[in-house]
């Protein structure tokens, strides 16, 4: 029996746990990779590793269920990069405006938590 209420159950606390963090909560994330970007006229940073532990806002959740449900592993990895781009190198909109494309090369870890 417990088994059964475990099958039913465990979805339904998922799918929920899944849309608070997609539209009120976000996610945390926990990377070493190895980071690097592009900017405008050429220019780049070569890639080197970075450890982040950031809170992703809701609409980076969001994108990630997406890609996770999707099953592409280059959706998912693109959907990381851009929500690093967007939280970590551009803080929000308030620096790097000219940043074209944030690269992640190379991952060792990575772990969410909502």
């Amino acid at each position: 029996m417990a088994g059964e209420v475990r099958k039913r159950w465990q979805p339904k606390v998922r799918a929920k746990a899944k849309q608070t963090a997609a539209t009120s909560q976000g996610v945390m994330i926990d990377v070493r990779a190895q980071l690097g970007y592009a900017a405008p006229a050429g220019t780049t940073d070569e890639a080197r590793e970075r450890h982040l532990t950031l809170a992703l806002p809701p609409h980076h959740a969001g994108r990630l269920f997406d890609a996770q449900e999707r099953g592409g592993e280059r959706q998912m990895r693109q959907a990381v990069a851009d929500a690093l781009k967007d939280v970590y190198f551009q803080q929000h909109g308030t620096r790097a405006a000219s940043l074209e494309e944030v690269r992640m090369l190379g991952v060792e870890h990575i772990e969410f938590d909502l």
